[in-house]
């Protein structure tokens, strides 16, 4: 049997398994800005409403969401890192995967901007001002996919920083918390702007710079491939992922709000329909 086969073989087993008692629930290995945000605590209980199914989250950064899954420790993946998700499903970790939604990243800092960050033209020279200043910035540091998007705007800028500088700093933490350490020494850092609007410890921060190109922000969905672990519950991981792309969970997706604002604009694709 070829490796598509036992695919297809492993999927239509999936499905077709019944459901002992006290098992109708999958688990979802997410990014924490979905956590953060509030979006799940929006979202799930009308999935669970209209299915039955119980959806328990473990919300941490993308490297790690995508890092448990791989090991079998969950059974769907929404995350926001495109090139590791492609990564994940070719090398057939992850199946079915869609885009989701989007909304982007903004780089928040003090609002005097000792850095001058305001006055940039592009992402990538608000990021070069700040280390021509040596102003202080906080990372991730995570392999988040916030992490990585910074990751790739230092290289934009022509820049590694280096992180025993001491300008520099590494969190190591998710995004509300990397925040709440930016506000407590008024730091510049990248956040997605879902956490940023729900996040109400702001301080000094402000918004200093956005809309740049280079800081959109896909978000998409893939269900662990039950080929590479038998044991997944892929029936109702597969039930959620459909409907979070189908049309009752994109209007809830573009329903939810914090103080007005919309935080995620609903874009589902599935290449495989």
């Amino acid at each position: 049997m070829n490796a598509f086969a036992a695919v297809l073989v492993a999927l239509t087993f999936a499905l077709a398994s019944p459901l002992a008692a006290g098992e109708n629930f999958f688990v979802l290995q997410s990014t924490t800005s979905t956590q953060n945000s509030g979006l799940f605590a929006f979202l799930l209980p009308k999935f669970t409403a209209a299915t039955g199914i119980e959806v328990r989250v473990v919300a941490v950064g993308t490297g790690q969401a995508l890092n448990n899954a791989r090991n079998g420790d969950g059974d769907a993946v929404l995350v926001h890192a495109r090139e590791d998700e492609l990564a994940f499903v070719a090398e057939g970790y992850g199946v079915l995967r869609c885009d989701v939604m989007y909304n982007d990243f903004v780089l928040v800092g003090p609002a005097d901007d000792p850095a001058g960050v305001r006055e940039a033209g592009s992402a990538a020279e608000a990021f070069a001002r700040i280390a021509a200043r040596k102003a202080l910035f906080l990372s991730r540091g995570d392999r988040s996919g916030t992490h990585q998007r910074e990751r790739q705007l230092w290289r934009r800028a022509g820049l590694a920083p280096d992180p025993t500088a001491s300008w520099y700093r590494e969190a190591g933490a998710g995004m509300g918390a990397t925040l709440n350490m930016a506000a407590a020494l008024d730091a510049y850092t990248l956040s997605d702007r879902a956490t940023w609007i729900a996040f109400r410890n702001k301080g000094r921060l402000a918004i200093l710079f956005e809309g740049d190109e280079a800081l959109f922000n896909q978000y998409g969905i893939m269900l662990v491939n039950p080929a590479r672990h038998p044991g997944v519950r892929f029936a109702q991981a597969k039930r959620f992922r459909d409907w979070l792309v189908g049309p009752e969970g994109q209007r809830w997706i573009a329903a939810f709000r914090v103080d007005g604002q919309q935080l995620f604009v609903p874009n589902a694709s599935c290449p495989d329909g």
